[in-house]
Order: C-alpha cells, then sequence, then structure tokens
C-alpha cells in the first residue's frame, strides 16, 4: 500500500474530507489530493503533523514503494530541468551568433538571460537524492559550471566588445 492510498484511509476511516485534513495540516488541499493520488508527498514537518495527527508512526505511513516512488518523480523533474538547460545553453548559442553576425549589441541580452537560465536548471537537473549524495564531489561540479559559466560569459563579452 503506497503512502497515498494509507492517507485516503486514515482520512476516510476518520470522516474527514481532504479540505478538512488540509486544514489541521496547514496545507492546501491541493496537496492532499496530490499525497494521495501518489503525485508529491509530504514534507518531513507535514509527515510528522499526520503521524501525530492519526497518532501512527511514520514507519507505517511510509514504505519502500513510496521511496522508490520519490526518486522516480525526483528523476523525472531533473530530466525535465536538465533538457530545459539544454534549451537555455542552445539559446546562448543562437543569441550570439545572431550578436555577431548580424552586429546587433542588443542581442547579447538574450545571453545574459540564457546564461542565468542554464546556471539555474543545470543545478536542478540533478535529482534532490543524488545532489545530497554528490556533496563529497560538490567542489569538481562547481568547479565544472563555473568553467561552462566563463565560457559562456566571455564569448558574450567578446561579442559585445567587437560588435
Amino acid at each position: 500500500m503506497t503512502f497515498g492510498e494509507k492517507l485516503k484511509k486514515l482520512r476516510t476511516d476518520n470522516k474527514l474530507t481532504q479540505e478538512q485534513l488540509a486544514e489541521k495540516l496547514y496545507v492546501t488541499r491541493t496537496a492532499v489530493s496530490k499525497w494521495e493520488t501518489d503525485n508529491g508527498y509530504p514534507s518531513i514537518d507535514s509527515l510528522k503533523a499526520v503521524s501525530y495527527l492519526f497518532k501512527v508512526s511514520i514507519d507505517d505511513l511510509i514504505s519502500d514503494e513510496d521511496v522508490k516512488n520519490k526518486k522516480l518523480l525526483d528523476e523525472k523533474r531533473a530530466k525535465m530541468f536538465y533538457f530545459v538547460a539544454v534549451a537555455f545553453l542552445a539559446l546562448i548559442v543562437i543569441f550570439t551568433l545572431l550578436a555577431y553576425f548580424l552586429k546587433i549589441k542588443y542581442m547579447s541580452i538574450g545571453n545574459v538571460i540564457g546564461l542565468v537560465g542554464y546556471v539555474a536548471f543545470a543545478f536542478l537537473s540533478k535529482p534532490a537524492y543524488k545532489r545530497v549524495e554528490m556533496k563529497k564531489y560538490i567542489v569538481p561540479y562547481i568547479i565544472s559550471r563555473a568553467v561552462i559559466f566563463a565560457i559562456v560569459a566571455s564569448v558574450a563579452i567578446y561579442t559585445i566588445v567587437t560588435l
């Protein structure tokens, strides 16, 4: 039985609506709905509140299947962020080429936007559980991102200066 199924059973056994449960947990009804359909998982604080409210242990609420589902959701979200990061990188290349060949300095604004978007989404392209595991490799990761940032920034600056 998944966390969502367990939560729904506990809620209905206690004759609570999603709205009433949400009020007791200080979350939105949408959050409760996502939890019950296994489309999302509560924070640790919300999990503690559910455990306290229904007088069940956290171990009883979550199972190995829930942990696997959480990892799958994290990986799916990370993959989406990866594709967005690549799109921003492509945007940088396109705006750099346009600025250089068309000799329009304002096209470099696209470089800046692309650079900020790339850095933000590149960081999010690792699933949360891998970011935690990766803490021992954080220095090489940061250095690799800094090198990419420096290369793209220098190309953008060179393009602006040469126009």
